[in-house]
């Protein structure tokens, strides 16, 4: 068995393998390694061989990496594991279990693994739940197993996403950071393992299920893409690297982002064609790109009881169909986007009453509703097929350009019809769904929505062009989301919309400014009635979505950075553009803090790390707070045009008054 000695920062010249000693791990560790962890790989043959002994069969190294042949002769097993190093630094790590023996090989598991150093001592992962997904959660890395597993059949909104370990205090711009993500949409897991007898492992792969993948003579197991990566300079070097992998895939959204108006917030299921077109026009006045109808336009659909799977055009709300619309739309030089959550079934809909045997579940063993929906079972023909068909049929006839795809339910007791683990298969079969269409219709662009952000991973993304990040638009709350989501994807990928004065979720009352600034930093969009705004918010939105427009070149393709704040109750993030001449800044304060009193506002120090020292930038607000200016210092900094260095800029730091909570501001520097 080949071990990996290191990986991480450069070592320099070549170090002899004997001087790693016990620090490097087995390639796929089991206990004929003497490994005492959690087995790499684990499976059987009717009970039997549950310890595989793999020696290496072959070893072909390829452009970017090697792969290694593994067998188990007497088991009948071998394991092809594939490493790559990819341009940006990242390892990508595959392996595939093949069964040469007689009678099936039930895989129990088969994970990516790679040594992690005594120097890792704290483990950051994310954490979360509807409407406040990806948020933080710290604790120290010692002896034993962190697992994060996740069961819910989808990525799921409490998916930590990535794992870190890192030296004492990482931050976002100091420390050593070692991370891992698993590129899989279904049931996956992420760990750290570390013994007192043996070098610590991180590493994840797909759950399965007890039988969920029974290979027969000949047939194979291909584990989903595990990311590691590690970075020397805190978060922010791991977030530059996935951004620059993301950014290099050759279907990465490479046109400007458009500006997005979505219809949820504005009409929810009150679809009216009148009012629809005058949103429509309203959303063209402020320069809106692409207008998306949501839920709510197909057969029974008049709440969310009832009407999924039934993928035509209500007749009774669009007796002429979605055509008067679509053209309205068309007509004013914008690209139309439609709703849909194909892999879900109301109960109440024609599809379930004429085929109850299409749901996802053993005969008689209907799972428990949640939202009222079941699941379809994807990996029946005859469902593939139909979904398939109406997909396609509609974005022929109605010319779509973008589906908004949702997925609203977890998958609980996801089995078969003939009552085996099916979340494998499902994921699978959503996939193979998402590449047919998108080969039918090359120029179509989808979006990852699962009740928001419970679809966001690298496997969903290698078929789609953004993620709906959250189903809240409450800025506050954003703020953090999107800062969190940012460490695996950039800002182009993330979609951010402005939502209604008061957040319809949290109830929170925010700014516009607020709203707007928040926005920014992402793949910006609405979602609100346009029809109710007055002159004022249209004003400010016009001038909002012509900033975006300015920017996006900046927001979509430089780096992200982060600085270390010393008070938590504000947020500061930018991007720098490539050869550091241009950059803008957001400061956020999301609640109050103790510096600052309002007999003496003690002025907040921004400091702006990534710029270039030596060159000189001119500082101006782009997106004034909320009133329109800033409370004047003694600093020096109160109105536009101010000039400073970028060394002064990240040492010293600009010296700004500080905002009310949920309040923010937008930077512009240029050189």
């Amino acid at each position: 068995m080949p071990w990996i000695a290191h990986w991480g920062a450069d070592p320099g010249p070549a170090v002899p393998a004997a001087a790693f000693g016990l620090t490097a791990l087995p390639l796929l560790p089991t206990q004929h390694e003497g490994w005492a962890g959690r087995p790499a790989v684990s499976g059987d043959r009717d009970g039997r061989w549950p310890h595989l002994r793999l020696h290496i069969d072959g070893i072909d190294l390829i452009e970017t990496g090697v792969e290694t042949r593994l067998v188990d002769e007497e088991a009948g097993v071998e394991v092809v594991c594939l490493l790559e190093l990819t341009e940006q630094g990242i390892v990508k790590a595959r392996h595939t279990l093949r069964n040469r023996g007689e009678g099936a090989w039930t895989v129990g598991a088969l994970r990516c693994v790679l040594p992690i150093p005594d120097t890792a001592t704290e483990a950051l992962g994310l954490v979360g739940r509807w409407a406040l997904e990806r948020m933080p959660q710290r604790s120290s890395f010692g002896y034993g197993v962190h697992s994060r597993e996740n069961r819910r059949g989808r990525t799921g909104h409490d998916s930590t996403t990535l794992l870190f370990l890192g030296t004492q205090g990482f931050a976002n711009r100091t420390g050593q950071v070692w991370a891992v993500h698993v590129g899989w949409s279904g049931n996956h897991e992420h760990s750290a393992e570390r013994l007192p007898d043996s070098v610590g492992a991180l590493g994840g792969g797909e759950l399965l299920d007890p039988g969920e993948v029974r290979l027969e003579p000949g047939e194979t197991y291909e584990t989903p893409w595990v990311y590691f990566a590690y970075s020397g300079s805190g978060l922010d070097g791991l977030r530059d690297r996935f951004h620059r992998l993301l950014r290099a895939r050759p279907a990465h959204p490479r046109k400007p982002r458009p500006v997005v108006l979505n219809t949820w917030e504005a009409v929810y299921f009150r679809h009216d064609l009148d009012k629809l077109k005058a949103l429509a026009d309203k959303a063209f006045e402020v320069g809106v790109e692409r207008f998306v109808l949501d839920d709510g336009w197909f057969r029974h659909r008049r709440d969310d009881h009832a009407g999924l799977g039934d993928w035509y055009v209500d007749e009774s709300v669009w007796p002429h169909g979605l055509h008067p619309l679509v053209e309205h739309v068309h007509s004013l030089n914008m690209q139309f986007g439609l709703w849909f959550e194909p892999e879900m079934v109301n109960p109440d809909s024609d599809l379930a009453r004429a085929h109850p045997d299409w749901i996802l579940a053993a005969p008689g063993r209907l799972p428990a509703e949640s939202r009222r929906q079941q699941v379809l079972s994807l990996t029946r023909p005859q469902i593939y097929r139909y979904l398939l068909e109406r997909l396609d049929s509609l974005v022929k006839e109605y010319r779509i350009d973008f589906i908004k795809w949702d997925h609203n339910r977890d998958l609980s007791e996801a089995t078969t019809h003939d009552g085996r683990a099916a979340v494998h298969a499902q994921t699978l079969a959503v996939y193979r769904l998402l590449d047919e269409l998108r080969s039918r219709h090359p120029g179509l662009e989808i979006e990852s929505c699962s009740s928001g952000g419970a679809r966001v991973d690298l496997g969903i993304l290698e078929r789609t062009d953004r993620v709906w990040t959250s189903d809240t638009n409450d800025p506050v709350d954003r703020q953090l989301i999107q800062l969190w989501t940012g460490l695996l994807l950039p800002p182009e990928l993330i979609g951010a919309h402005v939502g209604p004065t008061r957040t319809h979720i949290t109830g929170r009352v925010t700014d516009l400014e607020m709203r707007c600034a928040t926005a920014l930093f992402g793949h910006a969009g609405i979602e609100r009635d346009l029809t109710e705004c007055d002159a004022d918010e249209l004003s400010t939105l016009t001038a909002w979505i012509n900033l975006y427009k300015s920017t996006r070149d900046l927001l979509h393709g430089g780096t992200v950075v982060v600085p270390d704040l010393p008070d938590p109750s504000a947020i500061v993030h930018g991007v720098v553009s490539a050869d550091r001449s241009r950059a803008l800044f957001s400061y956020a304060q999301i609640s109050s803090t103790v510096a600052n009193t309002p007999l003496r506002p003690y002025p907040m120090r921004l400091r702006l790390p990534g710029l270039e020292p030596s060159a000189t930038y001119t500082v101006t607000i782009a997106l004034r707070p909320h009133g329109g200016g800033l409370v004047p210092t003694t600093f020096g900094f109160a109105e536009d045009g101010t000039r400073w260095t970028g060394r002064a800029l990240e040492t010293i730091g600009l010296p700004v008054s500080r905002l009310n909570p949920a309040d923010a501001m937008v930077l512009e520097l240029r050189s």
